[in-house]
């Protein structure tokens, strides 16, 4: 009907502008007369503008129409366990302006008014219209509903995040799982764009993963799925927050990175990690990362270490899904190809030759943007419905 010719022609100027009305008649199987008329619309709303002339066929040179990038402003938020970020960005997915917000051991009501406040500021900080508001948290998710079932570090249980927002405000809302927008992020906008099979494994202070089979992001039936941190793949390891012993989180993700950088700074005066801080608790992913790049032993032997673990992880989803890349994002991406070769090391050692052989393993190229930019990806997916 009416409604779903303006999304047809919407989405084809977007994703084959600079295109004339004649084209998208051929390309949509509308007529001429309805393009027409929808264009029309489209060009009062200031969504679309016409753009210059085609080339002739022979006859009267067809007027180009392309989308107006900034008419519309879209909002993608990243609830971390260390901050709340937000971006505003346009229809292609530019960001034009972000803030963060520092948790500082907000938890439970109080982490909820910081994500109102978060929004207030990108709301007065917006320049255009508000398409709508795109969210990845931590923990579990249900991304249909929007409830946030547990989010250990912001004392989250059950929370129906989605509803509260909008009785806030007055937007269209979607919540998801930071590392399923984060997936969908790399899919959109990422170098794997358009990938058909494709995972991303965010690690943080969590690890998580998220899917895309046959060209759309994988929910599943339950709401934790990708939830690979309480994943048990050190016998006799440490103690996890959830009650298990030995889950992925406690020995790659970056709380473990930090605690066991912390015991060497203790331990080891002549420890590199000294050079860049004379506070052992003090040390953070920054300061971790510092004394890699200077060469220091024990700290390249810990990242190693968590590529191993996470290699053990890894080869499971890779025999499992058969899936043709697997991308490595969040904090701890930042170590490089040293992180990503200690991965691929350990997967060589459990998989099948041909399977190892054809799983590429590479660093997302959104870097810490990629779940605000995975914010924006669900409103571009399921708002607006133009990719």
């Amino acid at each position: 009907t009416k409604q779903h010719n303006k999304q047809l022609i919407l989405k084809t100027i977007y994703n084959d502008q600079p295109i004339s009305r004649a084209e998208i008649a051929r390309a949509t199987f509308l007529t001429r007369t309805t393009v027409s008329s929808v264009v029309a619309e489209l060009l009062q709303d200031g969504m679309v503008e016409e753009i210059g002339q085609g080339p002739s066929g022979g006859g009267k040179r067809p007027i180009l129409l392309g989308m107006v990038e900034d008419s519309r402003n879209l909002i993608g938020i990243d609830l971390g366990n260390s901050e709340f970020r937000g971006g505003i960005f346009d229809l292609r997915g530019r960001m034009l302006h972000n803030i963060s917000l520092p948790v500082n051991g907000c938890r439970d009501g109080d982490a909820v008014n910081l994500v109102y406040e978060l929004i207030d500021q990108l709301i007065a900080a917006s320049s255009s219209a508000i398409v709508g508001i795109g969210i990845g948290t931590p923990g579990v998710t249900d991304a249909r509903r929007g409830v946030v079932f547990e989010a250990v570090n912001l004392g989250w249980h059950n929370l129906p995040l989605k509803k509260l927002l909008q009785e806030r405000f007055d937007f269209p809302i979607h919540v998801a799982n930071d590392s399923q927008v984060a997936t969908l992020a790399e899919y959109i906008f990422g170098q794997n764009q358009k990938m058909p099979n494709l995972v991303v494994v965010k690690v943080g202070q969590g690890i998580s993963a998220g899917v895309v089979l046959n060209g759309r992001l994988y929910i599943g039936e339950r709401s934790g799925q990708g939830e690979i941190g309480h994943v048990v793949v050190a016998e006799n390891g440490p103690l996890c927050r959830c009650g298990l012993v030995g889950c992925l989180e406690t020995v790659a993700s970056t709380r473990s990175v930090i605690q066991q950088a912390q015991a060497i700074a203790a331990n080891d005066p002549s420890s590199l990690l000294h050079q860049f801080t004379d506070d052992v608790e003090a040390i953070n992913t920054d300061v971790v990362f510092q004394a890699f790049q200077a060469g220091d032993a024990g700290v390249r032997q810990i990242v190693a270490t968590a590529g191993c673990y996470l290699g053990i992880a890894i080869a499971h989803l890779a025999a499992l899904l058969n899936v043709e890349h697997i991308v490595i994002g969040g904090r701890l991406a930042r170590f490089g190809t040293f992180l990503i070769e200690a991965i691929k090391r350990e997967m060589n050692q459990r998989l099948l030759s041909k399977i190892a052989d054809e799983t590429k393993i590479s660093l997302s190229s959104l870097g810490q943007d990629i779940v605000i930019q995975g914010g924006v990806a669900l409103l571009l997916s399921r708002e607006l419905e133009l990719v």
